[in-house]
């Protein structure tokens, strides 16, 4: 069965290189405050958000492993 889906990543993919649990941290805000003021109802710029927030929340996931010592 052929579909046109194709997902934003591998689902056991992991961010390869973190920055420092601070460094994520700080990135992780930033990206925050930037798209706070993202317009809902502009569903393009809404998508983007998501793509972005989610790549900035599995770094710092990936950060807080890495400072603990763990690996998925």
């Amino acid at each position: 069965m052929s579909t046109s889906y194709d997902p934003l990543r591998e689902p056991d993919a992991e961010p390869q290189f973190p920055a420092s649990l601070d460094g994520e941290l700080r990135l992780a805000r930033e990206y925050l405050s930037q798209v706070a003021g993202t317009n809902i109802h502009d569903h393009t710029a809404m998508v983007k958000a998501a793509v972005g927030l989610d790549h900035r929340l599995r770094a710092l996931i990936a950060a807080l492993d890495a400072k603990r010592g763990e690996h998925r």
